[in-house]
């Protein structure tokens, strides 16, 4: 099958071929007709299945088909994303699919001006896409209406009802028209995001490309056990000896990922962070650089790279395991992307067994081990408890028992991962959109602070 075949206007198989692509993938093959027709649609697509084609295609094709000519152009297309480097990322799709269409799109995210987001929107745009906090900052200062909206695609729903965004959802949902296309793109049909998709979708078609949280088959997945203190050493050393021009590291948190970042540098290693507390212009300068190569390692953390979308990465490296085993799958996603070969390395040390038993319980594979010469781990050494937003786990303690959406629950936390009244580094601060604090003098609200994006 070739997009040809698919019902798209020549404009966009232009713009298709331009940029290289004639076939679509099996979620595209399958997401494009339903989109076409119409249909609300419920997506399970893992990282780098092509989704963001499968629902931008046809969107731009229905959108091509009644096209506003005058001065007053109303939103018509709203795509919202967790985070702001994935809006980015969508966007750039978007552009890219719509260069020879007379259709208008914009971005807007938290944490840069936004003044010249209203001034965008006051000239018009047809497609907008969006992250909730700052929609709604938007539409709170009348540079917004969403009356007119015709399709609302929902992309990663998973990981923003994870981050918190389920009471933004619902205000937006009361904004839109009830007669409307939805479509909802998730990396898999857990019990929350079935609850959401019901009142949200009407009798949608069901796609789910790939059996769930299954790892991708193009990713060869590899474990180097090694000591807790030399894990740093033995990345340099992969990083030299491989001579890896591109490689995505992954931390747990933002302060281990700065100073992983410095030791790196300190070993004539060019790299840079990447996450929440970074600013808009950071994290921009930071991605550019690693993608045109000037920087060889992007130290990351699992909210800030979503939507890092790079074809050709062949490295990603877990510095630290996760504790949510679903993360891992996300994280090597990175990797093997657009039919080419990847890697992914697991940097283990004691404190990590169980971490990584879950891993293999979910992937429902055991991940190859492999020692580095000159970086066996010391059996004398003893686990410790790793801290997880003030909570210790790790050793041979479990993080804790399961929850409705299959996530290891750590003991004095909520079901999504955050403590209750606290500030955690991976799931209370997840709106790494950075953003303001609420009226209550910078006080969290209900337990947790108030993010925008």
């Amino acid at each position: 099958m070739t997009f040809s075949e698919l019902g798209l206007r020549a404009e966009i198989l232009r713009a298709l071929d331009k940029a290289g692509y004639q076939t679509p993938t099996p979620i595209q093959a399958k997401a494009i007709p339903t989109v076409l027709n119409g249909g609300d649609l419920m997506a399970a697509a893992q990282t780098g299945t092509g989704k963001t084609a499968g629902f931008t295609l046809p969107l731009l094709e229905n959108l091509s088909r009644n096209t506003s000519t005058g001065k007053f152009r109303p939103v018509r297309a709203l795509i919202l994303t967790p985070t702001r480097e994935l809006a980015a990322q969508v966007h750039e799709n978007v552009q890219t699919y719509n260069q020879y269409l007379p259709l208008r799109s914009t971005v807007v995210f938290g944490g840069v001006s936004i003044n010249p987001q209203i001034d965008k929107l006051r000239r018009g745009v047809d497609i907008l896409v969006a992250t909730p906090g700052r929609l709604l900052d938007l539409v709170q200062q009348q540079a917004l209406n969403l009356d007119r909206v015709e399709t609302l695609v929902l992309d990663e729903a998973d990981r923003m009802l994870d981050m918190g965004f389920i009471h933004d959802i619902r205000k937006v949902l009361k904004m839109v028209p009830a007669q409307k296309q939805s479509l909802l793109f998730s990396a898999t049909f857990s019990d929350d995001i079935k609850a959401l998709a019901q009142g949200l979708l009407n009798k949608p078609d069901l796609i789910e490309v790939a059996p769930r949280n299954t790892t991708a088959e193009r990713i060869t997945q590899r474990v180097h056990p090694v000591d807790r203190q030399r894990k740093r050493e033995l990345l340099s050393y992969l990083i030299g000896d491989g001579d890896w021009r591109q490689v995505l590291v992954f931390t747990r948190t933002k302060h281990g990922a700065n100073r992983l970042t410095e030791q790196l540098q300190q070993d004539g290693i060019t790299a840079a962070a990447i996450h929440g507390n970074k600013s808009q212009g950071a994290r921009t300068r930071a991605l550019a650089d690693f993608k045109s190569g000037r920087v060889r390692a992007l130290i990351a953390t699992d909210i800030a790279a979503r939507g890092i979308d790079i074809d050709q990465l062949p490295h990603v490296v877990n510095y630290e395991l996760p504790n949510v085993p679903e993360d891992y799958v996300h994280r090597i996603g990175r990797t093997g992307r657009a039919e080419r070969e990847g890697v992914a390395i697991s940097l283990v040390c004691v404190d990590e067994h169980e971490f990584l038993r879950n891993i293999e319980r979910l992937i429902k594979s055991k991940v190859e081990q492999q020692v580095v010469p000159g970086f066996e781990p010391d059996p004398s050494i003893k686990p410790e408890p790793i801290a997880l937003g003030g909570q210790k786990t790790g050793g041979r303690r479990r993080p804790g028992g399961g929850n409705s959406s299959g996530r290891k629950q750590t003991p004095g936390r909520s079901a999504s991962g955050r403590k209750p009244g606290g500030n955690n580094n991976s799931r209370a601060n997840a709106r790494s959109d950075g953003g303001r604090r609420n009226d209550n003098g910078g006080r969290p609200n209900q337990g947790r602070r108030q993010r925008r994006s």
